[in-house]
């Protein structure tokens, strides 16, 4: 496993380094179709023609988005700059997870039965965590709980949110039961896992 991870390391240096530089390179396009969007540069000349048909061809998507949320069309290179970090971003964050649950398969097959318990009892307190996560950010966005795409997350975190909405008041229109239950898990992970 360890020459694995050394491939893993080397991997997540080579697509972090290429993310870097695809950033680099769309910050330059970008940068330069802006000027062009906002006749800083030559409209008619031959760099500004040149993007007019290949990059705003490529643009139009997310200047149509733009648009229908009411912005700035000329905003569209920034935009898609925006997009391309967040995806970088999430992309290595994805990586990294999964690098590390591979550590920790590895680290409790090393350690036998007890390593396995240990590993899973962590991964169930993740995945309640990771609900009330999940719950909190629909609240904020108003996706219904019962979309099929979220329903496990109300499904999961209902029976330990309802109990603490009885003895926890509201502060004024902010509901803090998923903080005191997020925390309340997290303490209870580490009774748990300090028993096994």
């Amino acid at each position: 496993m360890p020459a694995f991870l050394t491939f893993l390391d080397t991997l997540r240096t080579a697509l972090s380094q290429g993310l870097f530089a695809v950033g680099v390179a769309l910050t330059l396009v970008c940068g330069i179709d802006w000027l062009v969007r906002t006749r800083r540069l030559n409209p008619f000349g031959q760099v500004a023609r040149f993007f007019r048909q290949t990059v705003e061809p490529l643009m139009a998507p997310v200047e149509r988005q733009i648009v229908r949320a009411g912005g700035v069309p000329t905003n569209a290179p920034w935009w898609s700059l925006v997009a391309v970090v967040v995806i970088g971003i999430v992309v290595l964050s994805i990586f990294d997870f999964a690098r590390d649950q591979l550590i920790g398969i590895y680290s409790a097959s090393q350690s036998g039965s007890r390593g396995i318990l240990r590993l899973v009892i962590s991964w169930s307190f993740a995945v309640l965590q990771i609900a009330i996560m999940v719950r909190v950010v629909c609240s904020w966005i108003r996706v219904s709980p019962y979309s099929r795409w979220v329903r496990w997350a109300f499904t999961l975190s209902e029976p330990i949110l309802r109990p603490l909405r009885q003895l926890i008041p509201t502060l004024g229109m902010i509901d803090v039961t998923p903080i005191v239950a997020y925390l309340l898990l997290s303490v209870l992970q580490r009774l748990v896992l300090g028993l096994t």
